[in-house]
């Protein structure tokens, strides 16, 4: 019995000697933080702000583009303040491609691209603020005094920008687009046609036109003929995508879902599991939905 005994007591020490798994650290700040947020801006300073060209007697657009991005910047920091101060690595930028001709406006991109981190002071906070309520407008006013609008090149961006800019491992990678929705620059205006498709790198309404996408049938129409943009990127499955201010040329009721419906088409082939893209509302009605994307709620 006695040996009985000793057996059991000793496959009873072996088995409580045995490594447990470690208890989870509830206080302790993880190594990667997936709450930090990479925010970026990216500003079409076409003809579509000019309020000549492009009049809107309730609000101009470009005045628009300055309160959305005054929302945006408002969420960032709610987002930053919603965190502790151990957690902060995070930032926001603004970009225009191409730059505007004024030198200027490369300083004024400086100033606006800011980096929270756990060292930063409280006057920090103030100083981002003010920044993003006078910046903004400047640059708009700028753009419009200069006078030449060459137009946007988002879809360079995406191809050979978006990857180094707006995307950073361990982080929400979020980029908003301030754009008509229209897609045009001179030096990237080509087509890819195929059997069975005809992409191009650019969207007009007169190639809307073009291609008939003028009745309620213009989805089977896209899809008759692989209408949409020419793939940009393989894998943006870590950007999320929100495009803000599309605002269609009259005459055309069908437009505005056409111009939809090829970012829609662009986004899902580039792997973009998140976007939103959202008229041209004033900003009253669109900073909730600003406030919210940014929050991840």
């Amino acid at each position: 019995m006695k040996k009985i005994f000793y057996l059991l007591f000793i496959i009873s020490l072996v088995s409580c000697c045995k490594e447990q798994p470690p208890i989870p650290c509830t206080n302790c700040p993880s190594a990667v933080d997936s709450n930090n947020i990479n925010l970026s801006i990216l500003i079409d300073l076409s003809d579509r702000i000019d309020p000549i060209t492009n009049p809107n007697p309730t609000m101009q657009y470009f005045q628009r583009d300055a309160e959305y991005i005054k929302a945006i910047e408002k969420g960032f920091l709610n987002h930053i303040k919603s965190k502790r101060i151990i957690t902060y690595d995070d930032q926001m930028q603004v970009f225009f491609n191409p730059e505007p001709s004024d030198p200027k406006m490369n300083e004024l991109t400086k100033e606006l691209k800011v980096s929270f981190n756990k060292d930063i002071p409280k006057s920090y906070f103030d100083s981002v603020d003010k920044k993003y309520s006078e910046l903004p407008l400047n640059i708009y006013q700028s753009a419009i005094k200069d006078g030449k609008y060459v137009g946007s090149d988002i879809w360079e961006f995406f191809k050979n920008k978006v990857k180094d800019y707006c995307i950073k491992d361990d982080r929400r990678n979020i980029l908003f687009i301030l754009t008509d929705g229209y897609m045009y620059h001179e030096n990237t205006t080509f087509a890819e046609k195929k059997e069975n498709s005809y992409k191009t790198s650019y969207l007009t309404t007169k190639l809307i036109k073009s291609n008939n996408l003028t009745t309620s049938g213009f989805k089977e129409v896209i899809e008759k003929n692989g209408y949409g943009f020419v793939k940009a990127n393989e894998d943006l499955s870590n950007l999320e995508v929100i495009v803000l201010g599309i605002n269609p040329e009259k005459g055309n009721p069908f437009e505005e879902a056409v111009i939809k419906e090829y970012w829609e088409n662009w986004f899902k082939e580039m792997k973009i599991k998140k976007y939103q893209i959202k008229s041209a509302d004033l900003p009253t009605n669109l900073e909730p939905i600003i406030l919210k994307v940014i929050s991840g709620k």
